[in-house]
């Protein structure tokens, strides 16, 4: 083996040297590659945050007009036609409502007569010469809808003309311009038709729940009667956990109406058909779904 002076051998050994170190940092980098690769291969790809599934929409029916809204706010959460006038029928009972609890005494009472009972029914069946008093007749206009009880509470209101022209008075007060109340009890015919929107008798609705007897009345399922006990006509009430109240109206012109109001977890809706045949309780019940689930969602 050749000898070699202490000089070439120091220059060789700082070339290994440097070699082995520019070797060092290549494997170094390397690895910090591979590791770093190894970390994106295997961290799991971000999963999208889960979008809330869009609901139906509301279910449309057999009331050609119709509103759902905050009974509390007033914000309409869905409706068709809220604007179109339509005869109310025996809906407009609640603003008559109103009207005899904003001048009478709920224990005030009066005698009936004959022409109170002379009158196109549903009636409460009235006797002439019996006395009965606010309260009463009030639950009888609310809860099985009297038309008898609608004329004899405008006789205490000073007569048809002067309830009629109140009961106006108040829909405009509360808000409800389109509303033209032609008899206290919401019949109809050639030259008295009464008119309103499923708007404005959502406004005169959540106004009328702001007393505190019609809203008692319109909750109750029963309730005393000279002679009998009342059931209220509102199947809701029933078929309807969480009902607040309602009202039913049919004519001829109007055909089927009704306006009612449901709580749930502490939110409350209203809804508003007008026009409609069949079974409104069917669709009221499906917008009240409709409307709760979207209170839910949005929360």
């Amino acid at each position: 083996m050749p000898i070699r002076n202490a000089s070439e051998t120091a220059t060789r050994h700082r070339r290994v040297c440097a070699r082995l170190r520019s070797a060092v940092v290549r494997a170094g980098w390397l690895r910090k590659a591979l590791a770093a690769l190894l970390v994106l291969c295997c961290v799991p790809a971000p999963v999208a945050a889960a979008q809330p599934q869009a609901l139906p929409g509301p279910p449309d029916g057999p009331a050609r007009a119709w509103l759902l809204a905050d009974l509390d706010s007033g914000r309409i959460l869905a409706s068709r036609n809220p604007y179109e006038p339509h005869a109310p029928a025996s809906t407009i009972k609640v603003l008559l409502a109103m009207v005899v609890l904003d001048h009478l005494h709920p224990d005030s009472w009066a005698r009936a007569n004959a022409s109170h009972t002379k009158v196109e029914c549903s009636c409460v069946g009235l006797e002439p010469g019996r006395a009965y008093t606010t309260r009463q007749l009030l639950s009888a206009l609310l809860m099985v809808s009297g038309n008898d009880a609608a004329n004899m509470l405008a006789d205490m209101l000073g007569g048809q003309r002067a309830a009629v022209a109140a009961m106006n008075r108040k829909a405009a007060q509360v808000g409800a311009r389109h509303t033209k109340a032609s008899s206290p009890s919401g019949l109809d015919g050639p030259g008295w038709e009464s008119v309103t929107t499923p708007h404005d008798l959502a406004v005169i609705f959540r106004a009328a729940l702001r007393y505190p007897l019609v809203a008692q009345i319109m909750r109750s399922p029963t309730a005393p009667f000279p002679g009998r006990t009342l059931t209220n006509q509102n199947q809701l009430l029933a078929r309807y956990p969480g009902t607040l109240g309602g009202k039913t109206g049919f004519t001829n012109l109007a055909r089927k109406t009704y306006v009612g109001a449901a709580e749930r977890d502490g939110r409350r809706l209203v809804v508003v058909q007008m026009y409609g045949t069949g079974d409104l309780y069917g669709q009221a019940i499906g917008l009240l779904d409709w409307g709760f689930a979207q209170l839910r969602q949005a929360v």
